[in-house]
């Protein structure tokens, strides 16, 4: 299938890009990489009548770390993101969700703000931005502001970004000293939706778990922070009982439904198996660590 007939616009600086949105508002749609939208546009699931390609602003290309977060430009590709020493040795949970994105085409293509900004509850991006409590920046006409991840995603496909606004920034808080981490997933076919994907991070202290991080993918509209399992956790001597009682109250906190592709319950199932199994890999890299 073919898009249906849009307006081309093609800004070069920031400025000019919030000016297009906020004289278009709804009727607009941001193109950076395009790995999703260009697919929805195609079916005609998103008829935009003006499509915004941002590619042109160079100012949005940039990778770096500052005031403890890992700083990714909006226009910073995925394939960047993954092969960047500084993000394996600063982030490296966001290095290894990274290789479980599609295939290496797509990541070459696509970006990390465009991904959080689709906010396919699915995928492995927004559930990273949420384990680590980063933020995105948004910029409009009225000024910029920043958005945590915990008021970010609203439900599927929908964040609390104003049409009018454009992501310029992703912030990813940096992984403190000592810590372990584990991306895990379990998909069909390698490059397709996980069924269900869990990020982990542990910080031991004297033996014991003094703060862990556990957010959940493709278990409910939005990515699942495991707010319940975290406290089981915390101040916990690591241990298998410690691990089932966190799977347990991972299971019953998170919500999925049942689609083609699996039950609620098979959703439900593999998200606890799925924790243990990364709690057990993060408490080994943060002892290698130590």
């Amino acid at each position: 299938m073919k898009p249906a007939p849009f307006v081309y616009a093609a800004p070069s600086t920031v400025e000019e890009a919030v000016d297009l949105l906020a004289r278009h508002g709804s009727d607009a749609k941001v193109l950076a990489g395009g790995q999703s939208l260009v697919p929805l546009m195609n079916m005609r699931l998103a008829k935009p009548r003006v499509v915004v390609d941002i590619n042109r602003i160079r100012e949005l290309r940039y990778l770096g770390a500052l005031d403890g977060a890992v700083r990714i430009g909006a226009l910073t590709r995925q394939r960047e993101v993954e092969r960047s020493p500084l993000v394996a040795a600063r982030c490296p949970l966001l290095t290894e969700a990274l290789r479980f994105v599609g295939h290496v085409a797509i990541r070459t293509r696509g970006t990390v703000a465009g991904s959080l900004a689709h906010a396919d509850p699915a995928a492995e991006l927004p559930a990273v931005l949420v384990a680590l409590g980063g933020e995105v920046t948004a910029r409009s006409a009225a000024g910029e502001r920043v958005v945590p991840a915990s008021a970010l995603f609203l439900t599927y496909l929908t964040t609390s970004l104003d049409p009018r606004e454009l992501v310029t920034e992703v912030r990813f808080p940096v992984l403190p000293e000592g810590a372990g981490w584990s991306w895990m997933e379990i998909a069909r076919r390698h490059g397709d939706f996980a069924l269900a994907g869990v990020g982990v991070v542990l910080v031991l202290r004297r033996g014991r778990i003094a703060d862990a991080r556990i957010a959940l993918a493709g278990v409910g509209p939005v990515p699942v922070r495991a707010s319940a399992a975290e406290g089981v956790l915390r101040g916990g001597t690591p241990s298998e009982d410690l691990w089932a009682q966190a799977a347990e109250a991972v299971r019953t906190e998170v919500d999925p439904e049942d689609d083609i592709h699996a039950s609620a319950e098979y959703r439900r199932h593999i998200a606890a198996v799925l924790t243990r199994r990364a709690l057990r890999e993060a408490l080994s890299r943060a002892r290698e660590a130590a």
